[in-house]
């Protein structure tokens, strides 16, 4: 038995459609890319997923583990898409993606420019078939500047922007956030960028020129690290994240597993320790401030966690909610897919149709009370191929023989 088979099916309520009537192309391949057009297909968009003919996306072979012969990586990324086979650097590929583009709205690349030049899916050739067109490109380095060409994925974006330098122990070597971050929040950055544009298109008319570098994203999230550092000329250094702006605000370890810990302000330090019956700390004037007790930070968090060992984490738990302190667990990967909150709030499901098992991690956005925003599993490799080009593009029959007979489709 899998994790998977103990989660509900997907919601049946009526998915998200703040988005229905809104076409998009996805030309791109990994994560980041893939995962900005699934934001816009959950929000309702109609997203066509073009891939190469017999490999298809590049994360449809990273693995293990894969599931049934799929990638999850994959299937993590692409729910909401239909597949479409289509070789466009040849000159009758060319013509139907060019044929894509006058019925979409947003077309999403992840290729540099120089690539993108070549193949004919940049900005200004593709505007020049459909001008009120977004065009979103999600590139490493961004459409300008020196290192425009160069190759990137995840992990050399989180080295880039510092984010790498500042997770891990103090005595340990830099560490990787252990989520692909720079896909992911570029990936939001692109839907984010597509979704305003497309608002401002609804009023002007106008198409949109969208940039998107992996490392501006990456970099950005990294603003309350880095505006301290200009302002202060402090570097910050790598410890645990046990250096927060707030002066206990870290992992302790208790009589069994360890808990998170913040004591935001003034009001929840003092709450902390009437919880835990020692109220004279909490009022001492050496500690009123959360300036003083960053001063006092080493001594404070020796009495905290001489008090915490004493006491299980689930009883220390139960004991902070009930006090309204900021607390919680540090679960691993098997304990978050299991929280029954999570799961019952529709963030953990599998859909078990057509003879495929799909576990998936939800949308996890209420739009009018519903989060429910799964239609149709992540695609095989060119599974809606036909079906695509008749209902998009109206080809028929003898039109996709004829690229079928000549490896275009």
């Amino acid at each position: 038995m899998l994790p998977l088979d103990a989660l509900p099916a997907p919601s049946t309520a009526s998915p998200i459609g703040l988005l229905a009537g809104i076409r998009v192309v996805d030309l791109t391949t990994s994560i980041a890319g893939p995962y900005a057009a699934m934001l816009l297909a959950d929000m309702g968009a109609e997203v066509v997923k073009i891939e190469r003919p017999r490999t298809g996306d590049d994360s449809r072979a990273w693995g293990p583990p894969f599931l049934d012969g799929e990638s999850l990586w994959f299937l993590s990324v692409n729910r909401n898409k239909q597949s479409v086979t289509l070789d466009y650097t040849s000159q009758p590929g060319r013509k139907v993606l060019r044929d894509f583009v006058r019925k979409a709205d947003v077309v999403i690349v992840n290729l540099v420019e120089r690539v993108q030049k070549k193949l004919g899916v940049d900005h200004a050739t593709l505007a020049a078939i459909k001008t009120d067109l977004v065009h979103v490109a999600l590139t490493g380095f961004g459409l300008e500047g020196s290192r425009k060409d160069f190759p990137c994925y995840d992990l050399i974006a989180e080295g880039y922007s510092g984010v790498m330098d500042l997770t891990g122990e103090a005595d340990s070597p830099p560490q990787k956030v252990g989520t692909p971050a720079a896909d992911l929040i570029a990936g939001m950055d692109a839907a984010y960028a597509a979704i305003a544009a497309l608002f401002d298109r609804s009023r002007t008319g106008r198409g949109h020129k969208i940039d998107i570098a992996m490392i501006d994203s990456m970099t950005r999230f990294m603003a309350p690290r880095i505006v301290p550092y200009l302002g202060s000329g402090e570097i910050p250094q790598r410890t645990g994240a046990r250096d927060s702006v707030i002066a206990v605000y870290q992992v302790f370890e208790t009589k069994d597993d360890p808990i998170t810990l913040g004591l935001g302000n003034d009001a929840i330090w003092k709450r902390f320790w009437e919880a835990v019956g020692c109220a004279g700390i909490g009022a001492d004037a050496r500690y009123a401030a959360n300036v003083d007790r960053r001063a006092a930070r080493a001594e404070i968090v020796a009495q905290i966690q001489e008090v915490l060992r004493t006491r299980g984490r689930d009883e220390w738990l139960r004991l902070f909610v009930a006090a309204k302190v900021p607390a919680g667990p540090v679960n691993r990967v098997d304990q978050v897919s299991s929280d029954s909150e999570l799961v019952s709030r529709g963030l953990f499901f599998t859909d078990r149709t057509n003879g495929r098992r799909i576990p998936q991690v939800g949308l996890g956005i209420g739009v009018d009370g519903s989060s429910s925003s799964y239609r149709i599993p992540p695609p095989r490799l060119g599974e809606h191929t036909d079906e695509v080009l008749r209902s998009w593009l109206g080809y028929d029959d003898q039109a996709i023989e004829q690229l079928r007979s000549k490896n275009v489709v």
